[in-house]
């Protein structure tokens, strides 16, 4: 491994010019300007103080442009991790306390810690374990539950709950205490929000301004709530009428910090901390990937882990929380021209700035705002339509999107990501447990070979040949004595078996003496078993071993050279 390898900064920094930090600059202003409220309202999310999230959102950025491989990718605080964080800490220490910010801290530093070692190890095919559709549906309900705890700050009242149910339940208990004012502002906060998102843009266009002017408006839409809620609430005096607000802010750039080390609370958040890894991870690298195919760059998943892994201890040691890489942030500063990730490094300059200078102006923001970004923002991220694609597609997958749903909603984030984890593996298992397994013949004229059910072909009465659409391994091995031993038992004429075996990729040890088993149990009924069309690799492995010393039969180097020769016989 070079240097760059592991720091691609120094790939793009040598040819940064003139042109691509004045694109950077100005992505960095765009995006600045939207996490300022987006950052307060996450903290708010995560059970933390307001300047956590800017805390968050300012060395994490720092040190993923340095280790990071994307060149779009905002690194901060995002909706799914923020409540994944609450529900994890808020079973250990109470909201509001020092052991809780210093949990918060412990939490981001061992996920740092999880990530830097799976980069380090190039580990990053372990994210491949959890389904899209699995993810599809915890992020769907994650979305319905960030929703509905954020109705206590739209209606002025206190709720509590993990879980939907819970949720619902004290909301209901506690709705004659709304405070009709804060409903007010919350209500109109979230339904500008929403209008800013659908209605803006076409009306925009329609006056005749620029697609990039529109754009920038758009973006803006949430800062100009924030100053208008901010207004009303100083100007009315809101603030001694029971609306709540974010209050007195420190005016400082992120303090330095240290995670506890108590090997007690290192144990409880162990699990919590390997989930948000992996959660965090999946979302950042889908991102990524998907800004870098437009300009046809090059993600490294093992070195996106590293800086991640970078970037929360990065926020463990300056009063963060934990972070990853956000969707709507990401899209944000990829349409306003990011070119590097200096573009990241820009924006925590400015959201820096705006810790020191801009703090006070925000003391008579209301929580009802920030819960109104929260809200406007996550329920862009449940997708219901993921239920009927995979009803239509596979019940297999559909059962796991809806236990995870279920799951989720029903028992809370820690619940529903650890079921989805589980389930992506058992469906992994069982749908490769039974590989499909083809007997084949040879289409009429050609040296082509297909599925006898499917195609008119060419069968011998004394061959039968089949093709395994499946690396063998431990799940599947005695699914394939199973189905050779019923398929050859009934047939007295049978004198051949060939396996085809171009879709094979690895054969483990456990399937090596299935395969020594089906060929013994062949021999005892007089039948010759064959291989054809071995991979190298493959192939590689087995004249390690004695089986081919053994095999009744030969190996072919295609299924047409087999069947010409075992016609012969």
């Amino acid at each position: 491994m070079t240097p760059t390898s592991y720091l691609p900064i120094l790939t793009w920094g040598r040819t940064y010019n003139r042109a691509a930090l004045s694109n950077d600059l100005v992505a960095a202003l765009i995006v600045t300007i939207m996490l300022i409220p987006q950052s307060l309202a996450y903290a708010l999310l995560a059970g933390l103080p307001p300047e956590a999230g800017l805390y968050a959102s300012i060395a994490p950025i720092m040190l993923y442009a340095i280790f990071g491989t994307s060149r779009a990718l905002a690194v901060g605080p995002v909706a799914v991790v923020s409540l994944m964080t609450a529900a994890a800490l808020s079973q250990i220490v109470a909201q509001g306390t020092m052991g809780y910010t210093v949990a918060a801290l412990s939490l981001a530093a061992l996920s740092g810690v999880i990530l830097l070692t799976m980069g380090l190890f190039r580990l990053g095919f372990i994210a491949n374990f959890l389904s899209h559709p699995v993810i599809a549906g915890f992020i769907t309900a994650s979305g319905i539950i960030i929703a509905a705890s954020q109705l206590k700050h739209i209606l002025g009242i206190d709720a509590e709950g993990h879980n939907l149910l819970d949720l619902v339940i004290s909301l209901v208990s506690h709705l004659p205490e709304t405070n009709w004012i804060t409903a007010i502002i919350g209500v109109l906060a979230t339904g500008f929000l929403f209008w800013v998102r659908k209605g803006l843009k076409p009306l925009l266009t329609k006056i005749g301004l620029s697609a990039g002017l529109t754009g920038v408006l758009v973006k803006t839409g949430p800062v100009v709530i924030v100053v208008a809620t901010t207004l009303a609430v100083w100007l009315f005096d809101l603030a001694d009428k029971g609306v709540k607000i974010v209050g007195s802010v420190p005016q400082s750039l992120p303090p330095l910090t240290l995670p506890s080390f108590s090997p007690e609370l290192l144990g409880q958040l162990l699990l919590p901390a390997f989930l948000i890894s992996i959660i965090g991870f999946v979302e950042s690298i889908s991102v990524a990937q998907t800004l870098a195919a437009k300009k046809r760059q090059r993600i490294d998943p093992d070195q996106e882990l590293i800086g991640l892994g970078a970037a929360n201890i990065g926020a463990s040691l300056t009063g963060g929380f934990p972070v990853t890489g956000g969707f709507s942030r990401s899209v944000v500063n990829f349409d306003a021209g990011a070119e590097t990730p200096a573009a990241g490094a820009f924006t925590a300059i400015g959201l820096a700035i705006a810790a020191v200078a801009l703090t006070p102006l925000i003391y008579f923001l209301p929580k009802a705002t920030l819960a109104a970004t929260i809200i406007v923002a996550v329920l862009s991220l449940v997708d219901f339509s993921i239920l009927k694609r995979s009803w239509t597609y596979s019940r297999a997958d559909f059962a796991a999107v809806l236990a995870t749903i279920v799951l989720t909603l029903s028992m809370g984030v820690e619940a529903g990501v650890s079921a989805g984890v589980g389930l992506s593996i058992v469906l992994h298992l069982y749908k490769s447990s039974k590989p499909h397994i083809a007997e084949v013949g040879q289409v009429p004229g050609t040296e082509h070979f297909r599925n006898i059910l499917r195609h008119d072909v060419k069968t011998d009465p004394n061959v039968v040949t089949l093709r395994v659409d499946e690396s063998l391994y431990f799940a599947n091995a005695r699914f394939l004595e199973d189905k050779i031993q019923t398929r050859v038992a009934g047939d007295t004429s049978i004198r051949h078996v060939i396996l085809q075996c171009s879709a094979i990729n690895e054969i483990d040890l456990s399937a090596l003496e299935s395969l020594e088993a089906i060929n013994q149990r062949l021999h005892e009924m007089d039948v010759k078993l064959h291989l054809s069309e071995v991979k190298g690799p493959v192939m590689d492995r087995l004249k390690e071993q004695h089986f081919l010393t053994e095999l009744t039969g030969r190996v072919f180097l295609s299924q047409y050279e087999a069947v010409q020769a075992v016609k012969s016989c």
